[in-house]
């Protein structure tokens, strides 16, 4: 596994981010996206349709994209993790630790649900009270899964043995990592 200093030649054209909810998946996924200047799919846009429905193309959208040559993408949603670890040439896995990813989920959800912030096809997050009464909440989600690439990763690493796999355990290892990507131009 490769770390936050390590040199990726040649240069990253199908990435994937990994984490658990809320260590910044799809906010990295945009920065390396933009610092490789290559176009970045967020999943959860292609996965939740209106009323937080699965959109019925889901699995189609997400083979047409990723069977482009460069892009960079989440990696959530088990029917489609084995296709996308297939064909992306390096899976960024956010290992932040479980309190920074707690807190980081906690306050992003406070934020979208009180400034009512439209996430996908019209979906916005569901009332705070819904926490105790819905097991699936995003928080809860979220405390969950905690530990879930912990198992995930590793396994991936053997049987997607192509794939380059960069581990980053903090906002300096992201920043660190995201500022040394070779910029379009170079």
């Amino acid at each position: 596994m490769l770390g936050a200093e390590d040199v990726l030649d040649p240069p990253p054209r199908r990435v994937l981010v990994a984490g658990t909810t809320g260590v910044g998946k799809t906010t990295t996924a945009g920065r390396i996206a933009r610092a490789l200047g290559i176009p970045h799919t967020e999943i959860d846009s292609l996965f939740h349709g209106p009323d937080w429905e699965p959109r019925p193309t889901f699995e189609a959208d997400v083979d047409a994209y990723s069977a482009e040559p460069a892009w960079v993408t989440e990696w959530q949603y088990s029917q489609v993790r084995a296709m996308l670890a297939a064909r992306a040439d390096t899976l960024v896995w956010l290992d932040l630790p479980v309190p920074v990813a707690f807190w980081r989920l906690l306050r992003r959800t406070v934020r979208r649900r009180v400034r009512r912030i439209e996430l996908w096809n019209g979906n916005v997050e569901p009332p705070l009270w819904t926490f105790f009464t819905n097991r699936d909440h995003i928080i809860r989600w979220g405390m969950r899964t905690r530990r879930k690439m912990q198992q995930m990763v590793p396994a991936v690493e053997r049987t997607a043995p192509h794939l380059r796999i960069v581990r980053l355990r903090s906002r300096a290892d992201v920043d660190a990592w995201v500022d040394r990507l070779p910029r379009p131009s170079e």
